[in-house]
């Protein structure tokens, strides 16, 4: 049996009209649902152990592959994946489950998607857990505009606009893709995401140009630490061979689309918030939480000491512990 076998509840499925959404559930079916979403490029397995953890804690848990992702469908145009249709989805599964309001906890791009429930569909969110990803208010100008003249045309981000040509490069070798995506960072490595505030100048290089670094990576001399067993990593390699990154890299082909879709949206989470920040992610440092209060009137913060970007399972118990004590304070079964 795969590690996705043994390690996670048995997928369920809710046809939600333009996608088919599988789901992994745990727990009792009592109090409010906790809705983990996750992020690029990642699975509902990137979640497994919260999973047992709320599970075995007497709480409702659910983890969704997200539109694009695993074993839900992939819609082929690029404006299915903004995000009226990324919330739209959680607001379905919602009702297919006979629920009226759930606590949305997300990681990376997961907690944009968790964040904007609480602005979007306040009526549906009881809470928000944002894990590494702050909430980012909206901004006077269109973001990839931004990152295209602040941190260069080989930007990650920038350079997933071009269409086909990061999502053949991420999968031309996906074992060695996943390899270089999941591991902890180096000893010593601090705030570097502070970077992506840096001002170029004409002429230095793009910050995180992830497609060029990618195809010189070489694993064999990659000094940093691994957090996945070899069946873990199997799982997403497995999957991502199968489905390709293209479903994950039209969410970001979306900032602009979703950037003119929040125009008259009052940036305001209105809702009981948690914000778990991980001391070593590289892309979104503690720092990048600054200031949230502003937006988030009822918000707790926490920090995960020793962790880099994949906090959920680089340090699941302690993830999965403030998690816990957040919603026993907040929303007792």
């Amino acid at each position: 049996m795969s590690a996705l076998e043994t390690m996670m509840p048995t997928p369920q499925f809710a046809d939600l009209g333009d996608v088919r959404l599988a789901y992994y559930e745990a727990g009792s079916k009592k109090g409010v649902p906790v809705v983990f979403c996750h992020g690029f490029p990642e699975l509902a397995f990137s979640w497994r152990h919260q999973l047992k953890a709320l599970g075995d804690a007497g709480r409702w848990a659910i983890a969704p592959d997200q539109r694009g992702y695993g074993l839900t469908s992939r819609p082929e145009k690029v404006e299915d994946y903004d995000i009226a249709h990324l919330t739209g989805d959680m607001v379905k599964l919602l009702d297919h489950l006979g629920v009226e309001k759930a606590v949305f906890c997300g990681h990376d791009w997961g907690g944009i998607v968790v964040w904007q429930m609480g602005l979007l569909h306040p009526e549906r969110t009881a809470g928000v857990i944002g894990l590494n990803t702050p909430f980012m208010p909206r901004g006077p100008a269109d973001p990839i505009a931004v990152m295209r003249e602040r941190l260069g045309e080989e930007m990650y981000i920038v350079h997933f606009q071009k269409p086909g040509e990061a999502d053949a490069a991420l999968a031309k070798d996906v074992a060695k893709t996943m390899g270089f995506f999941l591991r902890r960072p180096l000893p010593g490595t601090g705030e570097v995401g502070a970077g992506f505030a840096t001002e170029r100048k004409p002429g230095d290089p793009s910050a995180f140009p992830l497609v060029n670094i990618l195809q010189m990576y070489d694993p064999a001399f990659d000094p940093r630490e691994k957090f996945l067993t070899d069946d873990e990593l199997a799982v997403f390699v497995d999957t991502f061979s199968r489905t390709g990154f293209t479903g994950g890299i039209n969410w970001y082909r979306n900032f602009t689309r979703n950037w003119r879709l929040g125009e008259a949206v009052e940036q305001q989470v209105k809702v009981p918030s948690l914000m778990v920040m991980a001391e070593l992610d590289a892309v979104l440092p503690p720092s990048a939480a600054d200031g949230m209060e502003a937006f988030i009137p009822d918000l707790e913060k926490a920090l995960i000491k020793g962790s880099g970007h994949w906090t959920q399972q680089e340090k699941p118990e302690e993830t999965s512990r403030i998690i816990l004590d957040w919603l026993g304070r907040r929303f007792p079964v």
